[in-house]
C-alpha cells in the first residue's frame, strides 16, 4: 500500500505593512516643546505664592481659614495637571504616540487610535484655548480700573501666565499636523 505525503503546508503570508508614518515637521516638534513648556511658569508662581514668596492673603482667603496645607495640595493638582495634559502634546511628535509603551499595564504594545488622539487633542486644544484666553483677557478687562502703578507681584503674575495662551493654538496646530501625517498614510 501507498501512502501520500499529505502536501506541504501553504507558507502563511503575512499581511501588506503598512507605510511607515512620516516624520513629524521640524516645526511641529518645535510647537509641540513650546506648549509643553507652556505651563512651567504658571506652576512655578503657583508654587511661589503659596509657600509665601509671593503676596498671598487674598490667595489665602478662598480656602476655609485660611490654610495654607489646603492651597498647597490645591496648587500642587493644578500644577500637576496641567503638566502632564501639556506633555501629553509631545505625544503626537514623539514614538509614544503611535504605539503605546509597553510599560503601561494592559495597554503597553498596542497601536495608538489615531482618530481617538486626534479628537482628544482637538477637545483639549478648543478647551485649554477657551479656558485661558476668557480667563487671561476676561480677567483683564472686568478688572477694576487699573491702579497707576503695577506692584512686582502682578507684573510676574501676567509673566507667569502669558505663556499658557500659547498652549491651545499650538497643541492645535500639532494636532493638525498629527492628524495630516497619519492621514497621508492610511487615508483617513
Amino acid at each position: 500500500m501507498t501512502t501520500t505525503d499529505p502536501a506541504p503546508p501553504e507558507p502563511r503570508v503575512p499581511p501588506p505593512a503598512r507605510p511607515p508614518v512620516p516624520p513629524p515637521p521640524r516645526w511641529a516638534v518645535r510647537a509641540a516643546h513650546v506648549a509643553a513648556w507652556s505651563t512651567v511658569p504658571s506652576g512655578v508662581w503657583r508654587v511661589a505664592l503659596v509657600l509665601g514668596v509671593m503676596e498671598r492673603e487674598e490667595f489665602l482667603a478662598a480656602f476655609p481659614d485660611n490654610s495654607p496645607l489646603i492651597g498647597l495640595a490645591y496648587v500642587l493638582l493644578i500644577g500637576a495637571v496641567a503638566e502632564a495634559a501639556s506633555y501629553l502634546t509631545l505625544g503626537l511628535v514623539r514614538p509614544w504616540g503611535e504605539t503605546v509603551p509597553r510599560w503601561i499595564p494592559l495597554l503597553g504594545g498596542r497601536p495608538v487610535n489615531r482618530r481617538l488622539a486626534v479628537l482628544a487633542a482637538s477637545l483639549g486644544a478648543l478647551t485649554v484655548t477657551v479656558l485661558w484666553w476668557v480667563l487671561f483677557f476676561g480677567g483683564l478687562l472686568t478688572a477694576p480700573s487699573p491702579d497707576p502703578g503695577i506692584s512686582a507681584g502682578e507684573a510676574l503674575f501676567v509673566a507667569a501666565y502669558a505663556p499658557l495662551l500659547l498652549w491651545g493654538p499650538l497643541l492645535a496646530a500639532v494636532t493638525w499636523s498629527y492628524h495630516q501625517r497619519h492621514r497621508a498614510r492610511t487615508g483617513w
